[in-house]
């Protein structure tokens, strides 16, 4: 599985250096249970560009991010916020890093593409449209 249907590079990825250390002990524990989704993010992990928060680019999905994108093969654009396992709730448009399309969307920023297969193994290709960011709203300032 780890050519992709259209032979092009995968786009550049940034994800937050502690993030991603939490992020690639969830894919370890879950190898047993789920090990083409483990193997696929622990691989994402290792080709990624690791950042502190300061020097994140604004646009890169992160666990937390609200994400739109587009399914490019159905033209079905959908919005959900990328979380942990223990939150996800496919409903309410919360999807697990742990699956195939939180893996997928884990690091990429708006504007980029990535082929990728979704649960039946079926290579799709899905487009960033827009990102935003958990703590893109000003904290309160201290009194």
């Amino acid at each position: 599985m780890g050519n992709h249907a259209s032979g092009e590079p995968r786009p550049p990825i940034h994800l937050l250096a502690a993030e991603s250390d939490l992020v690639a002990s969830l894919a370890l524990q879950a190898e047993h249970r789920n090990p083409v989704v483990a193997a696929m993010l622990l691989e994402e992990i290792e080709r990624a560009e690791l950042h502190e928060p300061e020097t994140l680019p604004g646009e890169a999905i992160t666990l937390g991010s609200d994400v739109d994108f587009i399914d490019e093969k159905s033209g079905q654009m959908r919005t959900v916020e990328l979380v942990l396992p223990a939150t996800a709730n496919i409903a309410l448009g919360k999807i697990s890093i742990l699956t195939p399309m939180g893996a997928a969307l884990y690091g990429l920023m708006a504007g980029q593409s990535i082929d990728w297969p979704d649960l039946d193994g079926h290579s799709r290709r899905i487009r960033i449209l827009r990102v935003r960011q958990p703590f893109d709203a000003d904290p309160p300032a201290a009194a």
